[in-house]
């Protein structure tokens, strides 16, 4: 089970953002061997010349909201049977774990839509999914931008995104009799504008949304592997999962939802977006990782299927 192949999800991007005109891929397993979907929504790192010319910002200032290299630590999935699905476009110019319409109508120019949500905290904070800021508290763009172009974006890579995942997690319960989809992020070393090591977090955090998004054998197992690899771990917080968490995450109809964010500084040097020596080392660990959660997943169906 070792095979893969890489499947391209066209988008409607190619006059506005050529570079954009794939914005989704998923790497697919040479067989299906397990309940489990990875998903890397942050990682994306194709910049549109069109959005680095609409934005105040150098590139190296852009990619600090970025979760570089995730898809890469987790490329190893393929081989316990599992896909993974990874956006190319970055999270500064669109974030797919938000609703499809959390958005601030001081960013644009007309009129939004009714049913755009513009008064979540998220969109107060400038974390839309289409974000104001990034890093600490930097405006991204220079001036509005137009609703239609924001509208287009979001219907041409945010709509792919989700339809994947809802595809390949519905194929998983399907097959094994339910899914457990793994949302893989990474987080800054330390906490802005906080003073100290006390004040760095752990090399990992699991988030469960406290419980709710899914079996809490999952969680346990995640953790435990972590520990025995000698990693620090915490559960939700600061992160107990976004909006693929809440949204993806139904346990008692045996869909499960499981984020997991990696500190930087333990692959990466953050101030030259460099991957470090232990990369290689991380990336054989969190294959660890997801065979484990695979094993537990499938113990999870089979004790669902006899009790049914």
């Amino acid at each position: 089970m070792t095979g893969y192949e890489i499947i391209a999800e066209a988008g409607e991007t190619a006059a506005a953002e050529p570079e954009l005109a794939t914005p989704v891929e998923i790497v697919e397993p040479g067989a299906l061997g397990s309940p489990l979907v990875l998903s890397s929504p942050h990682s994306g790192r194709v910049y549109p010349k069109s959005f680095l010319a609409a934005s105040r910002l150098d590139p190296a200032m852009l990619r600090r909201s970025e979760d570089s290299f995730v898809d890469e630590l987790f490329a190893r999935s393929h081989e316990f049977g599992a896909p993974l699905v990874r956006a190319r476009f970055p999270r500064a110019f669109l974030d797919v774990n938000r609703e499809p319409f959390e958005l601030d109508p001081r960013m644009f120019d007309g009129r939004l839509p009714g049913h755009a949500n513009t008064r979540s905290l998220r969109v107060a904070a400038g974390l839309g999914t289409i974000a104001r800021l990034v890093a600490e508290s930097q405006e991204i763009y220079a001036r509005r931008m137009p609703v239609e172009s924001a509208l287009r974006r979001i219907e041409a890579m945010y709509r792919p995104y989700h339809a994947a995942l809802r595809r390949l997690t519905h194929r998983a319960h399907r097959t094994f009799g339910l899914s457990v989809l793994v949302d893989c992020h990474s987080m800054p070393s330390a906490i802005a504008g906080s003073a100290g090591a006390e004040k760095v977090k752990a090399d990992f955090v699991l988030g469960d949304r406290y419980g709710t998004s899914c079996d809490p054998e999952l969680t346990a197992a995640a953790e435990s592997v972590l520990r025995r690899l000698g990693y620090s771990v915490q559960r939700n917080k600061p992160y107990a999962g976004g909006f693929i968490t809440e949204h993806y995450g139904n346990p008692g109809s045996g869909a499960h939802a499981l984020q997991i964010e990696i500190n930087r500084g333990v692959y990466m040097n953050e101030a030259t977006f460099e991957r470090l020596p232990a990369f290689a080392g991380l990336t054989a660990d969190l294959a660890s990782l997801v065979a484990v959660l695979s094993e537990t997943a499938q113990g999870l169906a089979s004790w669902r299927a006899a009790a049914e």
